[in-house]
């Protein structure tokens, strides 16, 4: 699966969560909030998220906001041992929907499927 955007692989940091358990829809909502900002800045708001101090459209998506809490900590480490420095890195953060998983039932779905989201995060220096 190729990434969303361009970028210059020097001066950037790249991670992909494939198949994570989370909705789409909330993660969609956090990437839309997260691009743009600092690093530092990005990780509080997902720890305000977790500590349910800071919410997206009055929720709080915690199960979306660790997953990719763990995806930037990823990201950060990535950028680390490419010689960059995470202070100066910009979050650029987009979630797609993944592929259609149905559990496997013996009578009807009864609405049964699982959720599946792709996210892509990117850190960009400065």
């Amino acid at each position: 699966m190729p990434y969303a955007m361009k970028v210059n692989d020097k001066k950037s940091a790249k991670v992909l969560g494939r198949g994570l358990p989370i909705s789409t829809k909330d993660s969609v909502a956090i990437c839309r909030r997260l691009s743009g900002m600092n690093l530092r800045k990005g990780k509080e708001f997902l720890l305000g998220m977790l500590s349910e101090k800071r919410s997206i459209d009055g929720r709080f998506h915690t199960k979306a906001a660790l997953e990719i809490m763990g995806l930037l900590n990823s990201a950060e480490s990535n950028a680390e041992f490419k010689g960059l420095n995470p202070d100066n890195m910009i979050i650029s953060a987009s979630a797609h929907e993944g592929y259609t998983f149905y559990r496997p039932r013996r009578f009807k779905m009864h609405g049964r499927r699982k959720k599946v989201t792709h996210v892509q995060v990117v850190l960009q220096e400065k």
